[in-house]
């Protein structure tokens, strides 16, 4: 059993800021490695940026590469907690739709997610996030804890939101681009051999290229990067905003939920990060230049801190059995509910998109 009032200060005391972690990264094939960071769909003014690798300045030697957002990292960690060693720290909400079954911390949304809105449990989380712009978190912690630790908006009915506990992003630093090419050659000359008729007509061209009938060359396309200042993930876990979770005006539930959400976060920050990111991107912890666990107050001053995982986990075991973890669930999407939620003609509030067509059906009637 850990002791429970072992971080109480960081729960209370407004001078603990956030817990930062950096964390130096290096491609499994070493530090001048290739590795592939996220691409992105271009600006609608592609002088704004043309699309590809987000990379800043876009020109230059000395520049930063995002190679996994911070969405991207929260949404890698979360479903952490379906895993068997985890599952018992939160509420399992399993939505079934058709034949998929998904759980909430696969959500991208979150408790906010349309796949949520579209269940009996509609207005089970609306009233939560109602309780959230009350102030009282107690409800949402329990139905969907992790909303608390990786932040929500509930920008389709309550406006709500809640700030993300924990933000991880990996950047590279100081990236040189590189560009590949191909050839994709069919397996025998279906035009030269007489199999398929010749033609110049560009749509059947594009047909032909598109079933793997005719040559196709693809040229300068993305190639990877390599790092020449190296790769880091930087964590920030921001105690600050932790403290700003309350139960109402209940200063014992307060202390209890806090205690919950932080075992529920330290457990977060010390799993093991996914080294596996997407093809051609599998990052690891660089041996030689260890990572940093940083304590931050709030004059700025800064002490080494010492978190394992065992020990995060541990607590959160604690904290949860003393909180008390909502009950699991598993619901049915209701396709009824998805048309409803559209119109808004449901308990949750039309969307701005909605709205705007309400209005205009309004004005040509």
């Amino acid at each position: 059993m850990s002791d429970l009032k072992q971080h109480d200060l960081w729960l209370t005391d407004d001078n603990f800021a956030a817990i930062v972690i950096r964390e130096p990264l290096v491609p499994v094939d070493g530090p001048d490695g290739v590795f592939f960071p996220a691409t992105y769909a271009a600006a609608e003014d592609k002088k704004v940026f043309p699309g590809g690798y987000n990379i800043d300045p876009p020109t230059g030697d000395q520049n930063v590469c995002l190679v996994d957002s911070v969405g991207s990292q929260a949404n890698r960690i979360e479903p952490l907690f379906a895993k068997p060693d985890y599952a018992e720290l939160i509420p399992q909400i399993l939505i079934q739709a058709g034949e998929k079954a998904v759980n909430l911390v696969e959500a991208g949304h979150r408790a906010g997610d349309a796949v949520v809105r579209c269940t009996p449990l509609q207005k089970t989380f609306q009233d939560a996030f109602k309780a959230v712009l009350q102030g009282d978190s107690l409800p949402m912690a329990k139905v969907a804890p992790t909303s608390l630790v990786f932040g929500v908006w509930d920008s389709r009915d309550t406006q709500a939101k809640l700030p993300r506990l924990i933000a991880s992003t990996i950047r590279a630093f100081d990236v040189m681009r590189l560009t590949r090419s191909a050839q994709f050659n069919p397996a025998v000359d279906y035009i030269g051999l007489g199999l398929l008729e010749d033609t110049t007509d560009a749509k059947e061209r594009k047909a032909y290229s598109e079933r793997g009938f005719i040559h196709v060359p693809a040229t300068g396309s993305h190639g990877g990067v390599i790092a020449k200042s190296g790769v880091r993930r930087d964590v920030t876990f921001s105690l600050a905003a932790l403290r700003l979770l309350s139960a109402g005006d209940d200063a014992q539930q307060t202390l209890a939920l806090r205690r919950y959400v932080l075992g529920l976060t330290l457990v977060a920050l010390t799993a093991p990060p996914q080294t596996y990111l997407r093809q051609g991107c599998n990052l690891v912890p660089d041996l030689d230049h260890p990572r940093t666990v940083t304590l931050v107050s709030a004059d700025g001053t800064r002490s080494e801190v010492e978190i394992k995982h065992d020990q995060a986990l541990n607590y959160a075991k604690s904290a949860a059995k003393t909180f008390g973890v909502g009950e699991s669930k598993t619901v049915q999407f209701d396709p009824a509910l998805t048309k409803k939620d559209l119109s808004g003609e449901g308990n949750t509030k039309p969307t701005r998109k909605g709205k705007a067509k309400a209005a205009e059906g309004k004005g040509n009637a």
